[in-house]
């Protein structure tokens, strides 16, 4: 429906707020998240650190896949995978990260990640980093997710392999 459709249609035809607001309702239905964010936190840095890693849990409805990121904070955001090559852990730029319909995937230190590089300034422990995550689904249609994600120290990380956390 066109802007100019919608005001003629809530001007002449909605006479009751009940009424605009179911409209808005079925007009929103479909910008609901399809993909949802949890958990999200970023490694807080030292002086003259100018990069660092956004790690969170990821769950979309339908096949999806984060294919951006983006950040106020940081000149230079890349979605990064950290891997064994032979012997060796290596981290790369990866295009996208794939999102399985219903299953939880885990963006975590020693694995995916987004990595927040070209720092404009340090990221202190408690302050809040906002992110834009865009999403593609199988239609090929995006989606962007603004999320804020809390800076954590070095000793307040989650532990590894435990279904919980220590600290905030």
């Amino acid at each position: 429906m066109s802007k100019t459709t919608a005001r003629f249609f809530c001007s002449r035809v909605l006479r009751t707020p009940v009424q605009a607001a179911l409209l808005a309702l079925v007009i929103a239905g479909p910008a609901l998240a399809q993909v949802t964010v949890k958990d999200a936190w970023v490694r807080a840095t030292v002086t003259q650190q100018k990069a660092t890693g956004a790690f969170m849990q990821l769950q979309a409805a339908s096949n999806s896949r984060l294919v951006e990121a983006r950040s106020p904070v940081a000149g230079v955001v890349e979605i990064h995978e950290m891997a064994m090559e032979g012997s060796t852990m290596r981290m790369r730029a990866v295009p996208g990260l794939d999102l399985p319909a219903g299953r939880s995937v885990e963006m975590k230190p020693g694995g995916y990640h987004v990595m927040l590089m070209d720092l404009k300034a340090p990221i202190v422990a408690g302050q809040d980093v906002p992110l834009t995550l865009v999403f593609e689904g199988a239609d090929k249609k995006r989606e962007t997710v603004e999320i804020k994600a809390s800076a954590r120290a070095l000793g307040m990380m989650p532990m590894q392999g435990h279904g919980h956390q220590h600290g905030k």
